[in-house]
């Protein structure tokens, strides 16, 4: 018998937490306070990728690398004057306790410089639920599936950027994308989500008909 975990594997920022214009604004900031100035529009497109794609994605692949990780610092320090108002999207605390109730493994896929009883304490989430550390350049899907003991073939991702649905597609995992990060429904689905919900409580009302209806309804489905 295997003892593969079905696992649910939830994006935060952007996905369960409303935080993807602050990450705009900071790194707009900080980009601004090391010379480099960029339209907010190009940066919110290249939110939710690690911090060095990111900039790539910004400024261009022959910018002055050595200036990455003052500037990666520099974001960091604004995105974190905002922490303490952060609230989760109406319906994500709930959306964690349905999807632990219908049977799948529930992992967190975590921005960087959050703490696991931070995103718990923040989320409503049980002390069970598995938080993947928001490592730059780390490739979050995969790891998510390594720590929860999961395949891709048992996984659903959900998540609410063009690059990380394109991450958990190519890892093989299908996924469920929400229009909370800001990102139309048509380039999350050119990116490969085989669902897109406008959010959380649209996809809590539709659950019984997504892919995250149950771990055995969407395995037999792919059979």
């Amino acid at each position: 018998m295997s003892t593969t975990a079905a696992a649910a594997v939830l994006d935060v920022d952007g996905t369960l937490l409303d935080t993807a214009y602050l990450h705009t604004v900071a790194w707009w900031e900080a980009l601004r306070q090391h010379g480099h100035p960029a339209p907010m529009a190009r940066i919110h497109r290249a939110v939710g990728l690690p911090p060095d794609r990111l900039l790539e994605q910004v400024l261009g692949p022959h910018r002055d690398t050595g200036a990455d990780p003052r500037i990666t610092t520099a974001h960091q320090a604004l995105y974190d004057r905002h922490r303490p108002a952060l609230r989760p999207f109406d319906g994500g605390p709930r959306l964690l306790a349905e999807c632990a109730a219908r049977g799948w493994t529930v992992v967190l896929t975590a921005p960087a410089g959050h703490e696991p009883a931070e995103l718990r304490r923040l989320l409503g989430a049980a002390p069970s639920v598995t938080v993947v550390p928001g490592t730059a350049g780390s490739d979050p899907v995969r790891a998510a599936l390594a720590l929860a003991g999961g395949a891709a073939d048992h996984a659903v991702f959900v998540g609410a950027t063009v690059w990380t649905v394109r991450t958990a597609v190519g890892c093989g995992v299908p996924c469920v994308a929400v229009e909370t990060g800001g990102i139309p429904a048509a380039d999350l689905r050119d990116a490969g989500a085989t669902e897109v919900h406008p959010d959380i409580a649209t996809l809590l009302a539709h659950l019984d008909d997504s892919l995250l209806s149950r771990p055995r309804t969407w395995g037999a489905a792919l059979r």
